[in-house]
C-alpha cells in the first residue's frame, strides 16, 4: 500500500510537465502520453493512473485537441463550404436536424474517428456523428 501511494505521489509530481502536451492531443492521445509518463515514473502502476489522467486532460482540449482545432478551423475556411442556419445555439450533444444539413469528411490528418463528419452550421465548423446527428465538437 505504502509503495502504491508513493507512486502514485511520484506521478502526480511527474504528470504536469506532460499535462499541456495531453490537452494538445486530445482524449486518445492525452491517455497514450499520460500513460507513457506514468510507467516511466512508477511503472505499471504508474501507467494506469497517467493514462487515466492524460484522457481526462485531453479530454478538456476536446475530441481534435486544442492544436488541431486552429488547424482544422483553417481547413474549413479554405473549402468555402455552405452554411446551414440553425435557430438555436450549438453546443455539444445538440442534436441537428436529419434534413438539409450537409456532412463532409474529416481528412485522416486531423485523427477524427472515421465514422465522424463535420458540418457548417452557423458558419461554425461542427464535428458530428452522422448516425446520431448529434454534435460532438463546436470548432471555434
Amino acid at each position: 500500500m505504502k509503495k502504491q501511494f508513493a507512486a502514485l505521489v511520484i506521478i502526480a509530481l511527474a504528470l504536469p510537465s506532460s499535462l499541456a502536451g495531453a490537452q494538445a492531443q486530445g482524449i486518445v492521445g492525452g491517455a497514450e502520453q499520460g500513460s507513457a509518463d506514468g510507467a516511466l515514473a512508477a511503472g505499471p502502476v504508474g501507467a494506469v493512473v497517467g493514462g487515466a489522467v492524460g484522457a481526462v486532460t485531453g479530454g478538456v482540449g476536446g475530441l481534435l485537441g486544442i492544436d488541431l482545432r486552429s488547424r482544422f478551423h483553417d481547413y474549413v475556411i479554405r473549402q468555402g463550404l455552405p452554411s446551414f442556419p440553425y435557430a438555436a445555439s450549438l453546443r455539444p450533444g445538440d442534436v441537428l436536424p436529419l434534413e438539409n444539413v450537409a456532412y463532409y469528411p474529416v481528412p485522416p490528418e486531423f485523427g477524427m474517428p472515421p465514422e465522424y463528419r463535420y458540418a457548417i452550421i452557423n458558419d461554425e465548423a461542427v464535428i458530428v456523428d452522422p448516425r446520431t446527428h448529434r454534435i460532438i465538437q463546436v470548432i471555434d
